[in-house]
């Protein structure tokens, strides 16, 4: 039987285990091919956070994580970006509410560059004066708790809700708050 050039290449590749930063366990989070070691630092993976935590209310939220380290055959990633899905922010959109986005260009405590984007959801549709603070209150909000903390501590407080909750305790007082939503924070 004739084999094919591009079957050889296959053949010859190599298969390395995936592992997330230690902020999100340990555990194998997949295999991907690669002709040698260089050709995996920098590949960029996507997955679903459930599939990594093992809990379902993370099913809506994907995380980029990029190669940054090869020993052998397993692959050390780091966190790139975390999002959620469309459909799901697209859910939380209902009539007679209103909606607010921000994007606010950050620092943390070692100086790295953090884009944060959120969706506020108010219970009740509001004026634009009010809309302009809440978005004011929460840019500065933000800017100050990512400026003195690290970004793993960050996403840790990001996936267990605890960002989200101090935003809206400190919006809470313009407008009632319904749902506050990380849309997409990435690191650099």
């Amino acid at each position: 039987m004739a084999t094919t050039k591009g079957m050889e290449k296959w053949k010859e590749k190599k298969w390395f285990n995936v592992y997330p930063p230690p902020l999100l366990g340990n555990n194998i989070i997949g295999e991907m091919p690669a002709d040698d070691d260089n050709r995996m630092m920098g590949r960029i993976i996507k997955s679903s956070m459930s599939w990594i935590t093992n809990k379902m209310e993370h099913s809506f939220m994907i995380v980029g994580l990029k190669v940054i380290e090869v020993n052998g055959n397993s692959a050390q990633t780091e966190l790139q970006y975390l999002e959620q899905t469309y459909s799901y922010l697209h859910s939380l959109v209902k009539r007679r509410s209103s909606a607010i986005y921000t994007v606010d260009k950050l620092k943390d405590s070692a100086g790295k560059s953090v884009v944060l984007k959120l969706l506020v959801i108010t219970r009740n549709k509001i004026t634009t004066t009010k809309r302009k603070a809440i978005r004011s209150k929460i840019s500065e909000f933000s800017k100050e708790l990512v400026s003195k903390k690290e970004g793993s501590e960050l996403i840790k407080d990001i996936i267990e809700g605890n960002f989200q909750k101090e935003c809206i305790k400190n919006v809470n007082n313009i407008a009632e708050i319904s749902k506050l939503e990380i849309k997409k924070i990435e690191l650099a």
